[in-house]
């Protein structure tokens, strides 16, 4: 082989090389540390591993809040990424930084928590807001036949998908008219604090009959509030949460039932979308179909969304065989 033949070789192996080096692709949580987050992870490295050739970078701020995802959303601009997935702690605030990261040829979706339409691509939802808020009504509503008083715990007031969620919890609420919503807290999606909020309630309203938390931090505290404060089967608490993290809470009956969407299949759902528009195959519009893997397809609507699936519930029936799956 001579030098010349060498050297074409040379460059042709460089090339391949260089066009098969992994995309990378940002999951960016409301926070780390949270179980859900953990378990929508898994999911993502799942999807990478199917896929091949896709580096999966974890990451998110310390604490819930819209100045730390600005933070790291910027980081990974300086990073070249190729696309950031985003669980948002405020639809607003993250949208110039996302705007920038779009600007820079980085595919940009929100996932979970969403963003507003000019900050992204597109966003997937776990499910549709309308099945979630009449899910989580009826939750609590089935253990209370003759009515009763009942109290939400959210996470951050400005959290996109908690709001979704109350809102269309209070349009299913006429259903149920022995049913009175009698406070909305925030815990902030911080243990310490939905703890004491759920105090709280129960100090202020003394014949609290149910607690709804759809969110997985706020409803572990809760039921950890309730049974250090001797109301196991006096306040029910119900909500979304996960199997491993509420087992305790459905055993001791301070939780009859809870409901969420598998967080792995929304990690995983969120990266197959991710990776599709970053790699341009398909494009984010109205009426679009975007292939994810093993969870089958989605078609965006007129603002660009797309819900996952529907919510599962989970109580004393099913929870042994779930709980060691997320």
């Amino acid at each position: 082989m001579t030098l010349k033949t060498l050297l074409a070789t040379a460059a042709i192996l460089a090339a391949t090389g260089a066009s098969a080096q992994d995309m990378r692709i940002a999951i960016v949580a409301k926070s780390l540390g949270n179980g859900f987050f953990e378990a929508a992870h898994r999911g993502a490295q799942e999807a990478a591993e199917e896929l091949g050739g896709v580096e999966i970078i974890y990451t998110g701020p310390t604490t819930t809040t819209a100045e730390g995802q600005i933070e790291v959303i910027n980081s990974l601009i300086a990073q070249r990424v190729d696309a950031i997935a985003i669980s948002a702690n405020d639809p607003d605030a993250v949208v110039p930084a996302l705007k920038r990261a779009m600007q820079r040829g980085i595919a940009v979706i929100s996932w979970d928590s969403g963003v507003a339409e000019e900050g992204r691509m597109m966003h997937l939802s776990p499910s549709s807001d309308d099945l979630v808020g009449q899910t989580i009504i009826k939750l609590a509503a089935d253990h209370l036949p003759e009515g009763g008083q009942v109290a939400l715990l959210s996470a951050t007031s400005t959290s996109t998908n908690q709001n979704l969620w109350i809102e269309a919890m209070k349009q299913h609420l006429p259903e149920y008219p022995n049913i009175e919503l009698v406070a909305t807290v925030y815990g902030d999606d911080l243990a310490d604090k939905s703890y004491r909020e759920t105090q709280g309630l129960m100090q202020s309203y003394p014949d609290l009959d149910a607690i709804i938390a759809p969110t997985s931090v706020g409803i572990v505290a809760a039921a950890q509030a309730v049974a250090d404060a001797g109301k196991i089967g006096q306040v029910n608490v119900t909500g979304l949460g996960l199997p491993s993290e509420m087992a305790g809470a459905v055993a001791s009956g301070a939780s009859k039932s809870f409901a969420i969407w598998n967080p792995v299949d929304l990690g995983y759902s969120a990266t197959m979308i991710a990776y599709h528009l970053a790699k341009e195959d398909v494009t984010a519009e109205p009426g679009a179909t975007i292939p994810i893997g093993r969870m089958g397809e989605v078609t965006l609507d007129d603002t660009n969304s797309a819900p996952m699936s529907e919510p599962f519930t989970y109580d004393s029936s099913n929870i042994d065989e779930f709980k060691s799956v997320f």
